[in-house]
């Protein structure tokens, strides 16, 4: 059995799909999964319903997106991997009492990259009685550009992901104040698919539910070390040790999930944040956006299998 892959980033964050390809977990339930880049943004999603791809890992959040846009969209996440916010802020000091709140009297940064990080964070800042846009934020820039300007004094705090976040820590350019992931679920990258190949493909989409699910309990169940030795190719330009010393902290946060069931708690997390930040017009439902059926069906049978 063949399935088509779209990779839409290639970030450190996204492990569990590398390692289900270096580990073996694809070729043990007879499936080959074929990588693919995406070809961005809209196009991969208009790829995955003319059927030049089977399958896209991507946020719920462009699901969402996609229903709110297009009423009656086929799209559905069916497996969820990353199941908690993996962005931090990281300041220029030391500062173990950080609140949230304190970013009112900073020169701050947001990611610029992806939209999510930032539709998350302002509303948790809205949560705490802070409004977003009354903060002196600088959302345009790299951050590459905002690393070199929280060391050369030009910041205060920025908001990071791995392994950005490690090189700050590493190279003294900065301190971590705070992670999202302590915030709890909130639905980051999923498989998705459509409807239509939901049904018509199940057994092997069933399949890739399981390699993803072995690939999640692999990831809990070695070091670091180990995951970066495995998806070290993917990266040939980051150095081995910062690479393991970022997925050392993202396994700490949690930010992997357990097993690719999507709940509707992580699912209403996000969903509040779009909504707040006007990334969409209508609380989009949960059921429309969201197939657990074989997330379950592959937790399950390997459950009994291993009984």
């Amino acid at each position: 059995m063949r399935l088509r892959l779209y990779e839409n980033y290639r970030f450190v964050l996204y492990a569990p799909f590398y390692a289900a390809h270096t580990i073996g977990a694809y070729t043990a339930e007879g499936l080959e999964v074929e990588l693919a880049p995406s070809p961005g943004v809209g196009k991969a999603e208009a790829a995955l319903i003319d059927g030049a791809v089977d399958v896209l890992w991507a946020g719920p959040m462009r699901v969402m997106k996609h229903h709110d846009d297009n009423p009656g969209s086929p799209l559905v996440c069916f497996a969820e991997i990353v199941c908690r916010d993996p962005f931090s802020i990281v300041g220029r000091e030391p500062n173990p009492g950080f609140r949230l709140a304190d970013l009112a009297s900073m020169r701050f940064a947001s990611v610029s990259e992806v939209p999510t990080p930032w539709l998350c964070l302002q509303h948790d800042l809205r949560g705490v009685g802070l409004n977003p846009d009354r903060l002196d934020r600088i959302g345009d820039r790299s951050m590459t550009d905002n690393l070199a300007a929280l060391r050369d004094g030009r910041l205060d705090a920025a908001q990071f992901f791995e392994p950005v976040v490690e090189e700050a820590l590493a190279t003294g350019a900065g301190h971590l104040w705070y992670a999202a992931s302590s915030r709890g679920r909130t639905t980051y990258t999923a498989f998705v698919t459509t409807r239509e190949k939901l049904a018509i493909h199940a057994e092997p989409l069933l399949r890739m539910a399981r390699a993803i699910y072995h690939t999640q309990q692999w990831l809990r169940s070695n070091p670091a070390s180990a995951i970066a030795e495995m998806i070290a190719g993917f990266f040939p330009a980051l150095d081995r040790a910062v690479l393991a010393r970022a997925l050392e902290r993202y396994q700490k946060q949690d930010v992997w999930g357990i097993d690719p069931v999507l709940p509707e708690d992580g699912f209403d997390r996000l969903r509040q944040s779009l909504v707040s930040g006007g990334f969409i017009r209508r609380p989009v439902s949960y059921e429309i956006c969201v197939d657990t059926r074989l997330a379950l069906q592959a937790v399950n049978s390997t459950e009994r299998s291993i009984r």
